[in-house]
């Protein structure tokens, strides 16, 4: 494909995209990104997993609650390809072909509708991350969030083990992600790779032990939330009422820089053979 008229459509493919989160987006063209797939995918929420769109370019990965599917987003949450790193999970009584994604202020847990589907996001996530890391221009991140406990996993603190009621409200600790009550968790922490001023909700033990990072649980169920929302109620505020949960039925589409072409919806380019990156 000439070059100039790939510029092109590519740069119409973004502009399109940034237009379909219309006037709270952040700008996504940028000279040298591309957009290399796109697709439906489940997150895991606090309360429930909910389909989001999923785009990613050569250099962030980039996500978005649905309004009308291909045409209008909401939400709008970017994470620097450096940044992200990916883990592989089996299969859970309620999410299938599913992993987690990690990055410093969010860590949280995705679904594709198949196992082919599953591979080819994180085959292709691994391997722009690691054309971008190859470049030198930056480096990887060596700290991650922790993912939250969903609300319906405990239904007592995870610390005092009173019962949690209206009154009584379920918060999470940004340190280790548990389930805790207000009297477990009065103590606010700076914690640099989430927030570098602002001070966020810990639980008590997390405040006592001074732990600097507390492990990811390795757990199918497990959510990711941003952490730097202190008010509960903010952290789900992307998240719609409890229904039944859908898995997306049409495959991502993914660019293949062999031909300079997208390929059929559903089509798997396996990331070995894109050796040849738009220029």
């Amino acid at each position: 494909m000439d070059q100039l008229i790939f510029q092109r459509e590519n740069r119409e493919r973004i502009q399109a995209l940034e237009s379909s989160f219309g006037l709270s987006r952040r700008l996504l063209s940028t000279p040298g990104r591309v957009l290399m797939g796109e697709g439906q995918l489940l997150k895991q929420g606090r309360r429930k997993a909910e389909p989001k769109v999923f785009f990613l370019f050569n250099d962030v990965l980039v996500y978005g609650s649905i309004i009308l599917s291909g045409r209008w987003h909401k939400n709008q949450k970017i994470f620097p390809l450096e940044d992200i790193q990916l883990q592989d999970l089996q299969d859970s009584e309620r999410l299938t072909n599913q992993w987690l994604i990690r990055t410093p202020r969010k860590s949280f847990f995705v679904s594709a509708p198949s196992y082919d589907e599953k591979q080819a996001w994180m085959h292709h996530i691994e391997d722009c991350r690691s054309r971008l890391l190859r470049g030198g221009s930056c480096q990887p991140s060596s700290t991650f969030a922790v993912s939250w406990i969903p609300d319906a996993a405990a239904y007592k603190c995870m610390r005092c083990f009173s019962r949690f009621t209206a009154a009584n409200r379920r918060h999470h600790c940004r340190k280790c992600g548990f389930l805790v009550c207000n009297s477990c968790s009065k103590t606010r922490e700076v914690i640099d790779h989430i927030h570098p001023t602002k001070k966020l909700r810990v639980c008590r033990r997390c405040h006592t032990s001074k732990t600097e990072e507390v492990p990811s649980r390795q757990r199918g169920d497990s959510t990711g939330k941003n952490s730097s929302e202190e008010d509960d109620e903010a952290a789900s505020s992307d998240e719609g009422e409890d229904g039944e949960i859908t898995q997306n039925q049409t495959p991502s589409q993914w660019f293949n820089t062999q031909t300079d072409t997208w390929g059929q919806v559903g089509t798997y380019v396996d990331p070995a053979a894109l050796h040849q990156w738009p220029q």
